[in-house]
């Protein structure tokens, strides 16, 4: 018997618990050409900014042990552009769609969602907080847990009620309990987590910084530990809140082991860059996992390493109650 795969971020449902991560799928032209991109749960965008930026001088990517280091600068057309030609296109197809956005100022973030808000196609939208905060000296929103829900409650003030509205979370923060729990305070329905963390390599032929921009996000298997623990202490926080985990997701095993630590959807990044089928493999291998451990749905997986051994899944409705 099949597993019943299906995930729901707020009341929006989705098919299945595999979904991009944004700024690894390309426009979603490039995967089309490999795999039917309305097969996986969603299509996440790149981040989505109100200009045109040309992103940050290369080299963007350098090769580390299991990971990969990338320091792009959110390139890209702009919103007018990506509406037309980008959204347009996968709305087409029918991909389910979630558009990632960033900015410089809450100001930024709110004229993105406005510009949004009667687009055709969008699933949900994610709030990339792991950008500079131009009106306070550079910080990054996601480091700051006031200025992170702010932006969150101005995203979700100009979002139509029925688009759901996601914080995605980096881990090098001081308590990223304490900022989901504001980013959910002010307005998210569910939150994605991990963003990469910071990092840096040297490259000992040049002996100079292997990245153009000196340090740049870390992903890939590197950091999937990271990865497990932020999904575990928020999901045990806020049970009844919908995580979307990703960090290093390359196989059913990794995308299984996060949902048991409290995701209910998974997010494959790093994993495309060599194998464009990555989610359609990882979507199979995650449901025969299910399958031999005797699951009949996703759903009754989600948290059931926080449970006592031999306790049954909680169901949503435990979990609602749980958060309150």
């Amino acid at each position: 018997m099949a597993v019943d795969l299906r995930s729901y971020l707020g009341h929006v449902e989705l098919p299945n618990p595999v979904l991009t991560a944004s700024g690894c799928g390309g426009t979603g032209r490039e995967l089309a050409q490999f795999f039917d991109v309305t097969r996986i749960g969603a299509f996440v965008t790149r981040s989505i900014t109100m200009a045109p930026r040309a992103g940050r001088p290369t080299p963007r990517m350098a090769e580390t042990p299991s990971g990969m280091l990338s320091a792009v600068g959110l390139q890209g057309p702009g919103v007018e552009v990506f509406a037309e030609r980008e959204l347009s296109w996968l709305a087409q197809r029918g991909a389910r769609t979630i558009v990632s956005i960033g900015g410089g100022s809450v100001a930024e973030y709110t004229a993105l969602a406005r510009r949004l808000a009667d687009a055709p196609g969008i699933t949900a939208v994610e709030v990339n907080l792991s950008c500079p905060n131009v009106e306070d000296r550079g910080r990054v929103f996601a480091r700051d847990g006031s200025a992170a829900a702010e932006v969150v409650a101005s995203v979700r003030a100009a979002t139509r009620y029925d688009v759901p509205v996601i914080a995605k979370l980096a881990p090098d923060v001081a308590d990223v309990v304490s900022l989901a729990r504001l980013c959910v305070d002010g307005g998210a329905d569910a939150l994605s987590m991990i963003n990469t963390p910071l990092g840096m390599s040297v490259d000992v032929d040049t002996m100079r910084p292997s990245l153009a921009a000196g340090t740049g996000g870390l992903s890939g298997p590197a950091i999937r530990p990271l990865a497990v623990r932020c999904v575990w202490q928020v999901h045990a926080a806020l049970p009844g809140v919908p995580i979307v985990g990703m960090g290093g997701v390359m196989t059913g095993r990794d995308a299984l082991e996060l949902v048991l630590a409290g995701a209910c959807a998974v997010a494959v990044g790093t994993a495309l860059f060599h194998d464009p089928y990555a989610c359609q493999r990882i979507l199979r291998e995650l449901e025969e996992l299910l399958q031999a451990r005797g699951f009949d749905r996703l759903a009754d997986a989600v948290g059931l390493a926080h449970r006592p051994a031999g306790a049954g899944p909680r169901n949503r409705i435990e979990l609602e109650e749980s958060s309150l």
